[in-house]
Parts: structure tokens; sequence; C-alpha cells
């Protein structure tokens, strides 16, 4: 996965998947109690993304589906705020651009 390699790249430590924080981040920094979401654009509804298209068959059910995860993300960024921890998006989209990500996870982990 692209952000591993980057934050290895830039000397950072972590873990992956912690069971034990809402909503299982991908990248864990815990010293930092930074975390690291890399979400997938269809299924996270990336605002004005093409690749969050919704499908054209069974409107009804991905709609549905769809604001289930969209609640559920809210939801588990709230509780990781509520313990003291902050927390990024990096956007599947966004991955195309390596530069752009490192950036971003490095003036994240940084400040």
């Amino acid at each position: 996965m692209l952000t591993r390699h980057l934050a290895r790249k830039l000397g950072y430590h972590f873990q992956l998947h912690s069971q034990n924080l809402p909503g299982r981040p991908d990248l864990v920094f815990a010293r930092r109690r930074k975390v690291i979401f890399v979400h997938g654009c269809f299924w996270h509804r990336h605002n004005r993304c093409a690749l969050a298209r919704l499908p054209k068959s069974n409107q009804d059910f991905w709609s549905s589906k769809f604001d289930q995860n969209r609640r559920r993300d809210v939801l588990n960024r709230a509780a990781l705020t509520r313990l003291g921890w902050m927390s990024l998006v990096v956007w599947e989209c966004e991955l195309r651009d390596p530069v752009k990500v490192m950036l971003k996870m490095l003036m994240f982990l940084e400040k």
C-alpha cells in the first residue's frame, strides 16, 4: 500500500489496523496519537469524485448502504477525537499523486 511505503520512507513507525481504536484506522502513529484512514472513493463517497458514482441498479439499496458508511465514518472520527486522537483521510483518487499524498501526510504528522 502506498501510504505505508510513504510513511516508512518519511521515517515514521506505525501500526496497522488497530482493533482497539474506533474505525480500525489503516495506519496508527501511537506516540503522536494520530491515525490515517485510506478510504476508497466509491465505498466512502468522496465528494465530487468520479469514482464515487452511484450504481445504476438497485439505487435504493446503494444509497442506504452509502449513507450508513458515511455515518459510521463520521462517528468513528468523532470517537477518535473524543479519545484525544487526530485523524486524516487519504482518498483513493489522491493516491495517483504520491508526492502530494506524501506532503499531506508529512504536514499532518508534523503538526
